[in-house]
């Protein structure tokens, strides 16, 4: 049987923090810290919107979680400047290790990318960084208005790519995503891009764990 391979895209191919050098000009020194509070809570409207089956797609989680960010260090944003960065969260950068790692896979795995984004947010940032073009097909939770770690997400990703006689792998950098998809029964590989951060102790351990995706190819070899 073949494995096919579904990669998370924000986290673990294309880097949020990026946006912490465009916000210097709106929060200063506070840059990094606002960018992180964005992720944080863009992440936890996503959860709660699942969970409240209120969905809205992840450009307005985005948003939403900018907004508070913004608010929580007393922070004005114009509704233009508000547009240029939610425009620019479109091309934030790919991590070093993301398109060679996908070269070096293609044409071995069936590639997919499956994301929380929507399909005209996975192809403006994905075609930006020239990743795009590595994948077989790409899986968007909008497709059944819910968000991961909801296990029928991970049900609509099989059925997506047609694993539903064949193992499926999700690479991920997100600890939540990796515990998420082993309890749908997919195997997970844990990207561990920050050696001092720590899995969660949920009695759901990955399927591998590596610290780069250049390590990728080989880790597969022993799942």
């Amino acid at each position: 049987m073949t494995l096919k391979l579904a990669f998370d895209v924000y986290g673990t191919l294309v880097d949020p923090m990026g946006m912490a050098d465009l916000l210097e000009q709106d929060a200063g020194e506070s840059a990094e810290a606002v960018s992180a509070l964005w992720r944080e809570k863009q992440l936890e409207f996503s959860f709660r919107k699942g969970l409240m089956r209120v969905y809205e797609d992840f450009g307005v989680c985005t948003r939403q979680a900018l907004r508070y960010a913004m608010a929580t260090y007393k922070l004005d944003l114009t509704s233009d400047r508000e547009d240029e960065l939610m425009a620019a969260y479109l091309s934030l950068p790919a991590f070093d290790d993301a398109l060679p790692a996908l070269k070096a896979l293609k044409g071995d795995y069936p590639l997919f990318a499956f994301s929380n984004g929507s399909y005209p947010a996975l192809e403006k940032v994905l075609g930006h960084n020239n990743l795009l073009d590595q994948f077989e097909g790409l899986v968007s939770v909008d497709d059944i208005k819910s968000f991961k770690p909801d296990p029928a997400v991970y049900t609509y990703a099989r059925r997506a790519t047609g694993a539903w006689d064949e193992p499926l792998c999700l690479v991920s950098s997100n600890a939540w995503d990796v515990i998420g998809a082993r309890a749908a029964g997919l195997k997970a590989v844990w990207v561990q891009r920050d050696t001092n951060k720590v899995f969660e102790d949920w009695g759901i351990e990955p399927s591998a764990v590596i610290n780069s995706l250049s390590e990728l190819p080989a880790a597969l070899k022993h799942l």
